[in-house]
């Protein structure tokens, strides 16, 4: 994607979306600039999270649904409204999804600008 000049209205960001047919997850990277890149992840109820620590800070916004994150230092239930913030190389993963879970997430800078990022 090309860094845009001006604002930007993002359609259909955070919105539910079911994973293609044979894949566990959704993940859609909807605006990308060098700082910051913006997408969803969905993950259907019962669906597993498959994705490895990212080489850059994360923030997820869950827009809808229910799961419980975990990581090497805890583990916290989420629901709509909650907002997570993960530092860059941290091992985390939303477990028992019971709710068909859309998460609006937020990389800083752009994901996969460090290089070695893993599926989202």
């Amino acid at each position: 994607m090309v860094r845009l000049a001006a604002m930007q209205i993002i359609e259909g960001a955070g919105r539910w979306t079911p994973p293609p047919a044979g894949t566990a997850n959704d993940w859609v990277e909807h605006l990308k600039t060098p700082d910051l890149s913006v997408g969803t992840y969905c993950i259907p109820a019962g669906g597993i999270d498959d994705q490895s620590p990212h080489t850059e800070d994360e923030v997820y916004v869950v827009t809808a649904g229910r799961a419980r994150i975990v990581t090497p230092d805890g583990e916290a239930a989420v629901g709509p409204g909650a907002v997570i913030f993960v530092p860059a190389g941290e091992e985390h993963r939303f477990v028992d999804v019971t709710e068909d879970l859309s998460l609006l997430v937020f990389f800083g800078p752009a994901y996969g600008s460090r290089g070695g990022a893993a599926t989202a």
